[in-house]
């Protein structure tokens, strides 16, 4: 059965410690103003869908835009993104979604695009080798060589590796786990990296390839770190000395008794 997803934006990356107190590489993600924008059914549209919004837009907005948001009493955003769904009635214009949608210690995919690098040569691009350093050859140590063949087909064929633009293309990470969720601020804390820069908005949903029973109750969605503090060692120790001397003096105070008991017989 699908679910709907999220749409968060990536804060950075950190580290979290477990109960196990083991360190783990994380990334943020906060959630911002994602609510449902519209609505898909499969009598009308072909297929069921739900669309989620991210952010506010404070810019002005272009006029279809904006009867659009008119129309459906909603603020502008800055970014949405459609989810397929396999029953999307359950839903309505407005609704908003927030990080509760999830449960710690599931696995999520998460879709974004990469880093943009700007415009590489082959041996960044591709992990060329390069041309040899000395012995003849001049001015091309780093390029990719040739590229096309002889006058038949007398062309170089499209997809060929050679040098380009590096970056900036959408990215699926499968199977990231989720550590920890921040109900109070919004925050999703995923172990691993997630692709795009600081700022980039990023798409999760659960994940495909992870068979995964997911009951969702905000009561279970509490950050780790709220658990009860531990009792302090020197405490136990304090209560540990209380009762062996109360041991003691019950003790002595029995033996006393006993011996008077047998006075009293003699």
């Amino acid at each position: 059965m699908m679910r709907e997803g999220l749409l968060a934006e990536k804060v950075g990356m950190s580290r979290f410690y477990d109960n196990d107190k083991i360190n783990h590489s994380v990334t943020i993600l906060q959630v911002k103003e994602c609510q449902v924008v519209s609505l898909k059914s499969l009598d009308k549209d072909g297929y069921n869908a739900v669309t989620l919004s991210h952010g506010n837009y404070s810019k002005s907005v272009g006029k279809p835009f904006k009867e659009f948001l008119k129309k459906n009493k909603l603020n502008a955003f800055s970014f949405s993104k459609e989810f397929k769904l396999s029953e999307p009635s359950r839903f309505k214009v407005g609704d908003k979604v927030k990080v509760s949608n999830f449960m710690i210690g599931q696995f999520v995919d998460v879709t974004s695009n990469s880093i943009g690098k700007g415009f590489a040569g082959g041996m960044k691009r591709h992990n060329f080798s390069g041309n040899r350093a000395t012995h003849g050859v001049s001015i091309s140590h780093r390029s990719h060589g040739s590229t096309g063949q002889c006058q038949d087909p007398g062309k170089v064929f499209k997809g060929k590796k050679m040098a380009g633009r590096l970056g900036n293309k959408k990215v699926t990470i499968q199977n990231l786990k989720i550590l920890n969720i921040d109900v109070e601020n919004n925050l999703i804390i995923l172990k691993g990296a997630v692709p795009g820069h600081k700022g980039s908005i990023i798409k999760i949903v659960d994940a495909v390839k992870k068979n995964q029973k997911i009951s969702i109750n905000e009561d279970n969605n509490k950050n780790i770190n709220e658990d009860s503090p531990l009792e302090n060692p020197q405490d136990k120790k304090t209560n540990v000395s209380e009762k062996v001397e109360a041991s003691a003096a019950e003790n002595s105070e029995s033996e006393k008794k006993q011996k008077d008991i047998e006075n009293d017989k003699v």
